[in-house]
């Protein structure tokens, strides 16, 4: 990252979950103080909260997401170690089918850390309480922003109380971050000020999940950290095993289009032999389980079109899943999130002047592919809404057979498994070897 003039002046950001407090870690280098602003009260320990209903459930940190989280926080993936996360070789240690097929396995040199969402979530908010000047205001109840009188800037915050039940105040600040998650609220506020929404695009799949955590013995899996196992056209069902800190597994039974896994064990196991990796009815079949079995609805992937606005308030952006969402079976969100944040870092050392626009279609570029992926996996199935082009359909069909070829090369489940970890592009799977290996294997 470049290096920063001197701090100056007070930000504020809207939620301090990861997309927010990652924010406010970008945010330092250029402000004095810091002011995070959160619903919930936040937790003293690495635990659940009532306002992060998915950490309850399995996150994936991508390699290059770890990369931006140790590029922020240095020792970042040390301390996830410490706290006794398991660290391992993305294709030697873990199991990917795709098309009900398993990927060959064999040392990539992607290396991944496995977390729960909670002990990701206390690590980075324990890292940026560390930093001087920031202020964390948690049990907030409700707020508005506050504009200049013609709505041409957002000039802070008004709290409707917060905090040991201090009453209605205002916040002054030089920026204010909407990192407030899915259900934000700034697509109405901008209509209400006149600039109106931005566009949406949306990717219905109608995704349900259930997740139950187990005891993690030495013997489970042979000693992996963990198995992935994709949806595809005829099976709309797909899953994850992953170890967690503690010798604990976690386990997610996904659906699509309206495909839902039981709660009760005998149901699980049942849906869980639906699958083509074993490994899933043999965990919940042999292993103790840990606390209930919970459910999340995810109905559609979501992408705010705000590089695309004519205008927009000065000292004001929109960040993380609040400008775009994604089908969490690709555990890109967070990710996401940590290369916004080191975008932000730089925009900021270089300058201030027209942010908004310049942190909006540099997201932009950082987001297209993550949502290709995303659009181009969930449009493979045909009930899915969306728009299907000939290039689109040709490369669909060929990544059907690179999986295919994929079972029985190794080299190609590397290449793939680098693209899926957002180090390469999806074009890089277009490489003269790597269509020569899919021919020879096809």
């Amino acid at each position: 990252m470049n290096a920063t003039p001197t701090p100056r002046g007070h930000a504020v950001v809207i939620g301090a979950s990861l997309g927010g407090l990652l924010a406010a870690r970008a945010l330092s280098e250029s402000f004095e103080r810091l002011t995070l602003i959160e619903r919930d009260e936040l937790p003293a320990a690495p635990d659940h909260r009532r306002g992060t209903p998915q950490d309850h459930h399995t996150h994936g940190l991508l390699a290059r997401g770890r990369h931006a989280l140790d590029q922020l926080f240095p020792g970042f993936t040390e301390e996830l170690v410490a706290a006794s996360a398991p660290l391992a070789d993305l294709q030697a240690d873990m199991h990917w089918y795709f098309d009900g097929r398993p990927l060959a396995p064999t040392r990539s040199g992607l290396v991944g850390v496995a977390a729960s969402r909670p002990l990701i979530e206390y690590v980075v908010r324990s890292r940026v309480a560390a930093i001087p000047g920031v202020t964390f205001i948690d049990r907030c109840p409700g707020l508005d922003l506050t504009t200049s009188p013609d709505r041409s800037a957002v000039m802070g915050v008004r709290l409707l109380g917060g905090g040991e039940g201090a009453g209605e105040r205002v916040i002054e600040a030089d920026l204010v971050i909407d990192a407030s998650g899915r259900g934000s609220h700034s697509p109405v506020r901008l209509e209400q000020w006149g600039y109106g929404r931005p566009r949406e695009d949306r990717v219905h799949i109608g995704c349900t999940y259930m997740t139950q955590m187990y005891r993690r013995e030495p013997h489970h899996l042979d000693g992996r950290i963990g198995t992935v196992c994709s949806s595809y056209p005829g099976q709309p069902r797909g899953g994850i095993i992953l170890a967690q800190e503690h010798d604990r597994f976690i386990v997610t039974l996904a659906g699509v289009l309206g495909e839902e896994a039981p709660s009760d064990r005998a149901g699980m196991i049942a849906y869980a032999e639906t699958y083509a990796a074993p490994e899933f009815a043999e965990i919940i079949r042999t292993a103790k389980p840990l606390g209930e079995p919970v459910q999340m609805r995810y109905p559609a992937s979501v992408r705010r079109r705000y590089e695309d606005m004519a205008a927009f308030p000065e000292g004001f952006l929109v960040v993380a899943d609040a400008l775009c969402s994604f089908n969490p079976l690709y555990g890109q969100g967070i990710t996401v999130a940590a290369l916004e944040a080191v975008l932000l870092t730089d925009l900021l050392a270089e300058s201030r002047d027209d942010l908004w626009r310049r942190f909006f279609r540099g997201a932009a570029e950082l987001v297209d592919t993550p949502w290709a992926l995303v659009l181009g996996g969930d449009l493979r199935h045909p009930q899915v809404e969306g728009a299907r082009t000939a290039q689109s359909q040709n490369f669909a069909e060929y990544m059907t057979r690179y999986w295919s070829a994929a079972h029985h090369d190794a080299l190609l489940g590397t290449a793939l498994l680098r693209v899926t970890n957002l180090l390469d592009e999806p074009a890089s799977l277009l490489a003269p070897d790597l269509v020569d290996r899919v021919t020879a294997n096809c």
